[in-house]
């Protein structure tokens, strides 16, 4: 997958641990356990590799310059959570707590609530914020 700028929504692994390998760019990636602990949060640059286990919940997002890795799933039928959308958690909470639990501006995570409740996997800004 590619971001340029964007941010890729929290999601999970339903019953799959998940290899991520990035092959350009750079990016952030903040990854929590069930119990939403942040296990995770740092940059990823082009031929690092981290796994995501099953049943944590992972979010990134590109630098200022492009973001791609390739994600291998340790289950040929992997399930694949998406934490927003229409019947999402995330559009009944408040404002700040999504800004503040995924490190995110105030407008950014109105965007994340009320904009693009039809698109469940890559947010992308309206202008270029600094990130």
């Amino acid at each position: 997958m590619q971001l340029r700028n964007a941010l890729h929504a929290p999601h999970w692994n339903i019953n799959a641990h998940s290899i991520m390998y990035v092959t350009a760019g750079r990016g952030r990636v903040q990854i929590v356990n069930n119990l939403g602990r942040n296990v995770f949060s740092g940059e990823l640059r082009r031929g690092q590799v981290l796994v995501v286990p099953q049943n944590f919940a992972v979010v990134k997002r590109a630098e200022s310059e492009s973001f791609e890795w390739v994600s291998f799933k340790t289950n040929n039928n992997a399930m694949v959570n998406q934490i927003v959308g229409k019947a999402s958690a995330l559009c009944g909470m408040p404002v700040d707590v999504l800004a503040n639990a995924y490190h995110l501006s105030r407008e950014e995570a109105t965007r994340l609530k009320y904009n693009r409740r039809d698109q469940m996997t890559v947010f992308t800004p309206r202008t270029v914020l600094g990130v």
